[in-house]
């Protein structure tokens, strides 16, 4: 069914955005250089997710389209935002004529021609090189594999394909961002959009395939990872208007007339917008004096929701947040290291050891191969080493390494992020990528490792003995050895049958999230009781759903 796919891939692609925001801020030069249109669309998505989060199971199309128009519209921030929400309104809206319970090629191309409809009506003086191109690009596409008989399939890996590169050709449309060297904010910010819900459609979750890499159809991403070398932009004037004035409008009258209070806002100032149907409206322009445009509204109705920002505050903002990424390039180094860790303690730890770039993620909250392959160029080495530090998360991390077309990359295959640190206390800095690889594999044999965790569903234990939610679970080297009801009583009896298997001298110990100082204290002192031969090295991990997580070598 349509609509359960759109609630089930929104919010997927959604937070893929929302990771890209501070990328897509970067980007922006057009029509201000104020650094936030990550944020605005991110933002309106965002409202989408709740609202269509709140349906009924089992909603129709033209219940989730109403949601989707009404919860971007009030959501919507910024002159990408609002933007954005017509789009949202337009395809959510073109879907609900689809006939069956799949959307085809034709259903896909009608939605996109929807979305160009309404888009290009909420905006009165359309710009070339900006969002709207990439949509009606998109849309023009979808147009030629309807007429293909394509599958659906083939039309949304298609529109993927040209929405990336239809933003490399931007610059090439409009010349501040030529001036600049980047593509359009709102054009890159749509396509990560359609690209991840894309790929949460066809089981991806939503991730991003590399920013450096190609896809099908002529390498579109490498287009545009060509042209966005974001330059510091230390001559913009400003704009003529200052305060970007966004707010929502509730209409007194019926005979509210939209097109006067448009005419009204472009005597004021300029990216003027008004969206929405009576009584409910966003408003947005750009302009000197939002004191009168809001006193002109509150003759027509109700006011609320008012957002005013200053653009000349902003886009300094932003052209210092560039300068301090540029000036912390510096030189690059020969060999660096990425790890993933899932507490704030672990991060801490595993920098201190050396580690460049922490990804964070752990049990649960997989990083995708594109957050791994971001890691490695920020970095800034030629050779760089990952250690997943969680077996569900090896697949990625060497993903990443046929993704990297120019950084060298290896994988020491780390399970746990106390196999990380042994393997950093392995590394050489002065040795070969591929020297350092084999010695970081020999330390990670040495560690046996365990964590303690709560049972989330009925299971079993290695032995056969069953295993109730709620239960608190053992678990050495992956398997569950040890159950029981106390996260204290769980660990002493796992690291006894562990020392019991074969002795070990040092015992390293993370307190996670869920344990409090006191209570580790009381466990540290009990296991010295039991175990006095064995040297403790104790941390706070702050890692999630794991109280304890250690390694004795």
């Amino acid at each position: 069914m349509i609509a359960n796919s759109i609630r089930a891939c929104f919010p997927a692609a959604a937070q893929v955005v929302a990771d890209k925001a501070d990328e897509i801020n970067k980007l922006n030069v057009f029509p201000v250089p104020d650094g936030d249109t990550g944020t605005n669309m991110s933002l309106t998505l965002g409202t989408v997710v709740k609202e269509i989060q709140s349906l009924p199971e089992g909603a129709s199309m033209a219940a989730v389209a109403k949601a989707i128009t009404h919860g971007s519209l009030m959501g919507a921030r910024g002159n990408s935002g609002v933007i954005t929400s017509q789009i949202l309104r337009g395809i959510a809206e073109g879907l609900v004529g689809a006939k069956g319970p799949d959307a085809t090629a034709a259903d896909i191309a009608a939605a996109l021609r929807t979305g160009v409809k309404v888009a290009f009506k909420a905006v009165r003086k359309p710009v070339e090189g900006t969002i709207l191109t990439v949509l009606k690009d998109v849309s023009a596409r979808a147009d030629q594999m309807e007429k293909a008989k394509a599958t659906p399939a083939e039309a949304l890996d298609a529109i993927v394909t040209e929405a990336y590169e239809s933003v490399a050709r931007t610059p090439d449309l409009l010349p501040v961002l030529k001036e600049n060297g980047v593509v359009d904010s709102g054009a890159y910010g749509l396509a990560v959009f359609i690209e991840a819900f894309v790929n949460a459609f066809e089981g991806k979750s939503g991730e991003l395939t590399d920013f450096k890499t190609t896809v099908e159809a002529g390498g579109a991403k490498a287009h545009v990872a060509d042209v966005v070398d974001i330059e510091i932009n230390d001559d913009w004037e400003g704009s003529e208007y200052r305060y970007c004035t966004e707010f929502l409008f509730r209409a007194d009258s019926p005979q509210f007339d939209e097109e006067a209070c448009l005419k009204f806002f472009t005597t004021m100032g300029d990216c003027e917008l008004l969206v929405g149907t009576n009584p409910d409206y966003k408003c947005h322009v750009h302009t000197n004096r939002p004191d009168r445009v809001l006193r002109h509204m509150l003759h027509h109705g109700q006011v609320y929701n008012v957002f005013v920002h200053n653009m000349d505050i902003e886009a300094q903002e932003r052209t210092e947040s560039i300068r301090e990424d540029k000036a912390s390039d510096g030189p690059q180094k020969e060999l660096g290291f990425v790890a993933v860790a899932a507490g704030s303690g672990e991060a801490d730890i595993l920098t201190s050891l050396g580690v460049d770039v922490i990804v964070s993620g752990g049990q649960t909250m997989n990083p995708s191969t594109a957050d791994i392959v971001d890691a490695v160029h920020r970095a800034h080495a030629r050779s760089v080493i990952v250690l997943p530090d969680n077996g569900n998360i090896r697949m990625a991390a060497e993903a990443a390494v046929s993704a990297c077309d120019d950084v060298r990359v290896g994988v020491v295959p780390t399970k746990t992020v106390p196999q990380g640190f042994a393997a950093m206390f392995a590394a050489d800095v002065e040795a070969s990528l591929e020297d350092n690889i084999e010695a970081m594999g020999e330390a990670i044999k040495e560690v046996r490792d365990g964590e303690v965790t709560t049972a989330v569903r009925d299971s079993s234990a290695v032995d056969g003995s069953p295993i109730h939610v709620g239960d608190v679970m053992g678990i050495e080297g992956g398997a569950i050895q040890v159950v029981g009801s106390d996260v204290q009583q769980v660990t002493l009896d796992l690291i006894n049958r562990m020392q019991d298997d074969e002795e070990g001298d040092t015992l390293t110990i993370l307190a996670g999230a869920d344990m409090g100082d006191e209570a580790f204290s009381v466990l540290l002192a009990a296991i010295e009781q039991a175990q006095p031969d064995l040297e403790i090295d104790s941390h706070r991990g702050e890692q999630p759903l794991y109280p304890v997580v250690f390694s004795i070598e």
